[in-house]
This record gives structure tokens, sequence and C-alpha cells, in this order.
């Protein structure tokens, strides 16, 4: 790299020629602006002070020692104390050819780092997967194969939510509500045609709907000064909520002593007494949820390493919890519930087992965490990807697994990221105004199949090739439109623009791919033939793009974010649609020249079809 050869120049020989010793923090390197000429820019401003001269000056002065020392610096301009340094013609050039030559350009040895477990998914299996689901399982995808490009051996993996109140809410509606049909069964996804994820999710929110009305019907009983059955405690708190007019306390505590919600409350305790009527039903409806589920994921195209469930995992964490408990690393309140004291860590107390014995979230988290490292001891890291809305519970988890004195605790990583909105607004499970994840799929290909037969251009394909390469082009704009937004950041989702042709959209870049293969196909060249002497400036801006491949790899890698291998992308299929619409190509007379262009056609290519599988995407030869 000539960064390094610069970078060494001055550190070992600019400081004798300048009268002073250059520090390494002194040297950076910027994006040189489209404005200058230049291919890379060296800031002059660090050095100013020790040369005592103008900017100008000085970056004349280090330009001068530069070009007279590196042979590929072809020559150098110095504005405004910013350096800007053109490379040689011949660099660029040799650089095609070695791109072109080297299959695994941009990626690690495999297997030549440690193991990093990814945890995403994750659902509860009280509802379908939905549009929030899918940024967070197409994030974990993509950083897992980023991190394998980065040479990391990886182990996919989500724990399933199958057991807690919210599942016990799906059953208890279940129960009550779901019809009986005229064959005497009650309705399932074999006697309804429902998919079994989303059979359950409908009678989780019947749930929410019937203890909605409850509740309302209880607040309008205390509004009267009927608390007849109620404990003083109760009383007192909601006379409080009712003089201080604080809706929403009142709300919650409705909720909580509604007859629907005790209801959920003693299945739950039976459950983990393993009552065998009860452990049935849940088995039975978990069974429904698993295989909705894997429908999902096959038509997502995303699989995982290994499975963990709370159902397995909340018992070891409870075990853990009692443990850390006869060591006074958490303490038992009046009540009987378990916490843990983070006040050293300049956190709230933090609930651990309930009083009636029941176990939370991070009960279970603890316990999968645990068993983890058992299964997998050679673990360097572990990369939880779940949305921002849980930062503070993840914050607490890490603090309470050092707590209990495990050092791996120090390298899991939370992959925060923004939750998705509809131009309608936020999603809400309980409300049923989630976009399911099937139909959003449906929608896109279907989008994509109709753009497709308006542009026509497939009448050589047959129905099913046709069938797939829809599906291609409405995944890939789906998967590109979540993760080219920087994970951190909220983002609002249109399924009309994630299939567009046009601007920063996966059919776009999946387009310009499936041009070059057209291009490939009707011309004919040589790639290892005789290079041409010099380039234009299209070609070479180009090249630069195709450069900065691995290092944008790492830099993926690093931060987490597939974005960022997303916008390069986006970039470099600009620079390569304004070369190809400004230079000619298998129309150049000169067969070096020609041959160069295919050759740097095919490199791009390449680094778009590598850069599309980090993201989970495929590209079709047609479209």
């Amino acid at each position: 790299m000539i960064e390094e050869k610069i970078i060494n120049c001055l550190l070992n020989e600019g400081g004798k020629e300048l009268g002073f010793e250059i520090l390494e923090k002194q040297i950076q390197f910027q994006k040189t602006r489209k404005d200058v000429e230049g291919d890379l820019t060296l800031v002059v401003f660090p050095f100013v002070k020790n040369l005592k001269c103008a900017p100008q000056e000085a970056g004349n002065k280090i330009g001068a020692i530069l070009s007279s020392s590196i042979s590929e610096i072809k020559s150098f301009e110095s504005i405004h104390g910013f350096l800007n340094i053109s490379i040689n013609d011949e660099i660029w050039i040799s650089k095609t050819n070695e791109i072109l030559n080297n299959k695994r350009f941009g990626l690690q040895k495999e297997n030549s780092r440690g193991l990093i477990m990814v945890e995403y998914s994750s659902p509860n299996t009280n509802k379908p997967l939905h549009l929030g689901h899918l940024r967070n399982i197409f994030l974990g995808c993509s950083i897992s194969e980023i991190l394998k490009a980065n040479g990391h051996k990886v182990v996919r993996t989500q724990i399933i939510n199958d057991r807690g109140i919210h599942i016990c809410k799906s059953m208890i509606a279940w129960k009550k509500f779901a019809p009986v049909l005229k064959n005497g069964e009650k309705e399932n996804p074999s006697n309804s045609g429902i998919k079994g994820d989303k059979l359950v999710g409908k009678y989780y929110v019947e749930f929410e709907k019937q203890l909605k009305k409850e509740a309302e019907e209880l607040i309008n009983e205390w509004k009267k000064n009927n608390f007849e059955g109620f404990e003083t405690k109760l009383v007192e708190q909601v006379k409080s909520a009712l003089n201080s007019n604080e809706e929403n306390k009142l709300i919650e505590l409705a909720r909580n002593n509604t007859l629907l919600m005790s209801e959920a409350k003693r299945l739950l305790i039976l459950w983990e007494a393993r009552d065998p009527e009860i452990y049935l039903l849940w088995e039975t409806m978990n069974a429904w949820v698993y295989k909705g589920f894997e429908e999902t994921y096959k038509k997502m195209e995303v699989d995982f390493d290994q499975y963990y469930y709370e159902s397995q995992t909340y018992q070891i964490g409870k075990d853990i919890v009692l443990n850390g408990l006869s060591k006074n690393q958490f303490f038992k309140k009046e009540d009987g519930s378990i916490w843990v004291n983070l006040e050293n860590e300049k956190k709230d107390n933090k609930l651990l087992l309930r009083s009636d014995g029941t176990s939370v979230y991070m009960t279970q988290d603890i316990g999968t965490a645990i068993e983890r490292f058992k299964d997998f001891p050679e673990i360097e890291g572990m990369v939880y990807t779940v949305g921002n809305e849980q930062d503070y519970h993840f914050n607490v988890l890490f603090s309470i697994l050092k707590k209990l004195g495990y050092a791996w605790a120090e390298n899991c990583t939370h992959l925060s990221y923004g939750m998705v909105d509809l131009p309608s607004g936020k999603m809400k499970s309980r409300e049923g105004t989630v976009v399911d994840a099937d139909e959003l799929i449906e929608e896109v290909t279907s989008k994509a199949a109709q753009s497709s037969m308006e542009r026509g251009h497939l009448d050589n394909m047959t129905i099913d090739e046709k069938e797939k390469l829809y599906h291609t082009i409405g995944m890939g704009g789906l998967k590109y439109y979540l993760l080219k937004v920087d994970p951190k950041k909220r983002m609002m989702f249109n399924p009309e623009e994630s299939i567009e042709l046009t601007g920063n959209t996966g059919p776009f870049i999946q387009y310009t791919y499936a041009r070059i293969q057209s291009l490939l196909n009707k011309g004919d060249f040589n790639a290892n033939s005789d290079l041409p002497s010099s380039i234009l400036k299209e070609e070479k801006d180009v090249i630069k793009c195709l450069v900065n491949f691995p290092e944008i790899i790492k830099d993926a890698g690093s931060n987490f974010s597939p974005a960022i291998i997303a916008n390069y992308l986006y970039e470099l299929v600009k620079e390569y649609n304004h070369f190809y619409q400004s230079i000619p190509i298998n129309k150049e007379e000169d067969v070096i020249k020609r041959n160069f262009r295919m050759t740097m056609s095919q490199c791009v290519a390449d680094v778009i079809s590598k850069g599309m599988s980090l993201l989970g995407i495929k590209v079709p030869n047609q479209m």
C-alpha cells in the first residue's frame, strides 16, 4: 500500500530531511476531493509548527521528499495545507490484474482468527416474525458473514423465547376464545389453514383485546369507588392514581389485576411446575409456531448453527441465581423476590426471581450465556443482535456476569440497532399493527415481478427461472434497504422504494452486476493480455474504489455495520456506471484497451458479488 510507503518514508527519512523527529500520529490521510488532482491526500497542518513556514510551503517540502524517495508517486500539489499526491498509472493498472487473479480478494484467510458467536432473530413463540425481526435477522446474518470474511470462525445462534407470561397469554386466549368446529376440534393450523405462528399470534392479540376490555371495566368500577375484593395496598395505589390523574399508572394497575391476567400468571406457575395438561398444550402450540418460523426462514434464505431454548436455559439461570444468593452476591426482599445490587456500577437494583419463584428475562439470559460458553469454551466474543430498546438490559446482564466472576463477560457485545418505523407510525405487536414478514416478502416479490415484466428482456427464461429471479430481486431489495442504514439509527421502511432500479437500492446494484455479465458474455477478451501504458480518469476512479474493498470489509467488521459495505457497493456501482456510459468498452478498437476495460468490468462484478454475499444477497446474471 502506498500509504505504508509514505508513512515509512516520513518516519525514516523525512525527519532527517526536515530537521525534526516526525511522530506517527502526525501522519494523517484523507480522501482526495473530486475537484482537485490526486489519488491520495496527506494533511500538512500537523507539520507546520515544526517547519515554521506557511502550509503551502510545508506541503511542497514534504512532497519533494516523498516524490524523490517513492517511485510510485507521479506528481504532487500542495493546496491550502493539503498535499494531493498522484500515483503512477502503472500502479492502478497492475492492481486490476491482482484483483482479478486473487479469488479471495478482500477476504482474510478462513478460520485464521478466533471463534465469535452471533445471536440474532431470537423470536417469541407467541407471534409470527414481522418487519422488526427482519432488520434483526438480516443484521445478524450479515455480521456473521462479515466476521467470517475477516477470518473469524463464527457460530450463528438464536435463543427461542418459548416460555414466560407472554406465551401464557396466547395459551389462555386459545383455551378461552378459540372456536370449536363442527368436527369437535378447536381451531388449529390443520383445520383452519392458518399458518401456525400466525394462529398463535392471532390469540396473543385476542388476549390483549379482551384484557383491555376487562381493564376498562375495572377502572370504571374503581371510579365508582367500588373496591370490593381488593387488598388495602392496591386500593391505596388506585386512589392515588385517580387523585393525581395518572392515567397510565391506573391502566397498569387495572391490567395487572384483571381476572384474565391472573389466569395467565397462574398458568405460568403451573407450567414451571410441569403440570401435564398445561405442558402438553405449551408443546403443541410451540410446535405450530416452530413450523411456521422455519417456513419464513426458508423464504429469507437464513439459517442457524445452534439453537437454545429459554424453556431449557431459564432453570440454569434460576440455579445460578439461588447459588449467588447463598454466596451473598444477590439479596432477597421480604416478599421472597431475589435481586442484584448494582449500585456500585451506578445502575438500579435488578429483579432476578419473582416472589412466586418464577424467573424473568434476565434469569434466562444469565443461564443462556453461561451455557453457551460451556458448549463453546473457545469463544473469544459473543454478539447479541437486539434492538436499542434493550440497551439497559444488556448493560445490566454483562454487569451481573462480571459480578458472578465470569471474565469472558468482557467480550460480550450488544449490537444495538434502531427500530423500524412505517409511514403510519410505530408497530405494536399487542395491537396487531405489525407488518407480517411473510406478507412483506410476498409483497416485494410481487412488486419485483411486476417491474421485471414491464421492462421485458426475460423471454428466454422459463416460468420457474422467472419466479426465482423475482424472489432474488425482491429479497435483494428488502435486505439491502434494511442494511444500508447505520444499525444505530432508527429508520423508516418504504417497500415501494426498496425494489426501485435507481438510487441506493439492492436492485440497482443487482442490475449493474447483470449488465456486466451481459457485457462479458457478448465480448471476446483475454484477461491476461498486454496492459495499457496509461488509463483514463474514469477508469482510475473505478480501480481506486475497487482497491478500497479489503479496508471496507475490515471497517464493517470492526464496527459491526453492514451499512459500510452496502454504501461502498453503491459508490462502486455509481463509479462503474459513469465509466460504462462515458467510455467505449466492447466497441473500443484498441484491443489492449478493450481487454483492460473488460478485465476491470470483471473485477467490479466479482467485488459486487462478494460484497452482496456479505449482505446475504444473491446477484442474478440476467434482469
